[in-house]
C-alpha cells in the first residue's frame, strides 16, 4: 500500500530521501566514516534541503555498501577511490585480485586458528617436521631441557623465515644420522651446567670446528645469508641459557673468524639449528 504523503495532496518526495545517520546505519557504519568517504573523494556529496540537512537517497546507500566492502576486504581507501573510476573491465579484474588477496588471507587466519586450538588444548604450535625431530632427539638419549629449547626456537625461525628452516631442519636431522656428529651433540647439551673454565670445553669446540669444515664450505655456511637479527637473537638465547655454551660458541667463533650470528659448527646453534 501506498503511503500517504503527510503534506496532503501536495508533491512529496519526503519518502524518498535519508538523512545520513540513516544512511550510516543502513550500510552498518558511522557517520564519521561517511564524512570520511566524502573527503576523500568517494561518495559523492549530496545538496542540502531548504532546511540545510543533506539528504540521501537509495543509490547512495548502494555506493557505500560498496565501498565499505571493498574497505573491510582490507582495500586501502585510495585503492577504493581508483577502482570506483575504473572502466568495468579494469575493476572486475581488479576484484579478482582482491578476492584473492582475502583468501590468502582467510587462510592465513585459519592456520592461526588452528595454532590457537592447539595451544588452548595443551599443544605446543610446532611447524611441520619439528615434532618428529623433537621424538628422535628424546630417543637419540638428548635431555628435556634442550628439547624444549630446540622446540622454543624452530618455532620462532618456522614463524619468521620458513623456506630456510625448513632447509636447516632437513640438515641438522642428517647430521643426527652420523654417530660421531650426533654424539658431539650430545657432548654439547650435557655441557650445559659445566663451569666455563672446565677444561672439556675447548676440546668440544675443536671437534665442532673439525666437523664444521669437513661438512661445509665456510664461505656458504647456512643460514648465514639471512637480512634478518633472528638468527642473532636465536644465537643469543641459546648462550643466554649457559655459560658453558657460550664459552663454546666464542671459542668456535675464534676459529673459524666469524663473527655474531649463527654458525653450523656442531652441535649446530642458532638459525641453523635453534
Amino acid at each position: 500500500m501506498v503511503q500517504p504523503c503527510p503534506r496532503g495532496n501536495v508533491k512529496c518526495d519526503h519518502w524518498q530521501v535519508i538523512t545520513i545517520g540513516q544512511l550510516a546505519d543502513y550500510a552498518g557504519v558511522t557517520t564519521k566514516t561517511v564524512r570520511v568517504y566524502h573527503a576523500k573523494g568517494l561518495l559523492p556529496e549530496p545538496g542540502r534541503d531548504s532546511s540545510g540537512y543533506r539528504r540521501y537517497t537509495a543509490q547512495h546507500a548502494i555506493e557505500l555498501i560498496k565501498i565499505r566492502t571493498l574497505a573491510d576486504a582490507g582495500v586501502p581507501l585510495a585503492r577504493i577511490r581508483d577502482l570506483r573510476a575504473a572502466p568495468d573491465t579494469d575493476l572486475r579484474e581488479a576484484l579478482h585480485e582482491v578476492d584473492a588477496e582475502l583468501t590468502a588471507r582467510i587462510r592465513g587466519l585459519r592456520r592461526t586458528q588452528q595454532r590457537l586450538r592447539r595451544l588452548a588444548a595443551g599443544d605446543d604450535p610446532l611447524p611441520p617436521g619439528v615434532s618428529a625431530h623433537l621424538d628422535r632427539l628424546r630417543r637419540y638419549g638428548f635431555s628435556q631441557r634442550w628439547t624444549r629449547l630446540q622446540a622454543d626456537l624452530w618455532v620462532l625461525l618456522f614463524a619468521t623465515h620458513p623456506e630456510t628452516a625448513a632447509e636447516l631442519l632437513h640438515d641438522q636431522a642428517q647430521a643426527h644420522t652420523d654417530p660421531a656428529l650426533r654424539q658431539i651433540f650430545l657432548d654439547y647439551d650435557r655441557a650445559h651446567d659445566l663451569d666455563p673454565a672446565d677444561p672439556f670445553l675447548p676440546q668440544l669446540a675443536n671437534r665442532a670446528v673439525a666437523a664444521t669444515r669437513e661438512h661445509y664450505d665456510l664461505d656458504k655456511l647456512p643460514g648465514q645469508d639471512l637480512e634478518s637479527d633472528i638468527p642473532t637473537l636465536i644465537q643469543a638465547a641459546v648462550n643466554d641459557a649457559s655459560p658453558a655454551w657460550e664459552r663454546v660458541d666464542s671459542l668456535i667463533r675464534q676459529q673459524l673468524h666469524i663473527g655474531a650470528g649463527p654458525h653450523p659448527a656442531p652441535p649446530p646453534r642458532g638459525c641453523e639449528t635453534p
